[in-house]
């Protein structure tokens, strides 16, 4: 990710999850299907696999934060992958644990990533029973 506004935001948010880890990895390819495969191949298959998708399933943050309390619970790592301008393969679909949607709109990647970030971080907040999370 690029230094500027959206680097700044990630990385705040990053720094403030500890005992989590937060890692971005990004994959590049010469094309999409050069793309897709690599990103299959940085997917941990012990990992509970949260795929970004419009038609996933969107998550009230209270529910979002049980569910990675349950992963952390069962001692899982966690993955995240967001798409590609093209999206994703339908075999990377299927590897998911969990497809994941921030509604229907269309979000730029550096927006959803930043996006992503602070809802892992509301869901630490909440589960340590900070006030950060208000409904």
């Amino acid at each position: 990710m690029k230094n500027g506004p959206h680097r700044t935001l990630w990385d705040e948010y990053a720094k403030q999850m500890t005992p989590w880890t937060l890692k971005l990895t990004e994959i590049e390819g010469q094309n999409t299907a050069d793309e897709h495969k690599k990103l299959a191949a940085k997917i941990d298959p012990s990992a509970f696999l949260f795929v970004l998708d419009e038609k996933g399933k969107s998550l009230a943050s209270k529910n979002f934060a049980t569910k990675l309390d349950g992963l952390a619970t069962e001692a899982r790592p966690v993955q995240f992958i967001i798409g590609g301008a093209d999206g994703l393969p339908q075999i990377i679909r299927d590897k998911a644990g969990f497809l994941l949607s921030f509604g229907i709109q269309t979000w730029p990647h550096m927006m959803v990533r930043v996006m992503l970030a602070e809802q892992i971080y509301r869901a630490k907040q909440i589960l340590a029973g900070h006030p950060y999370h208000r409904e």
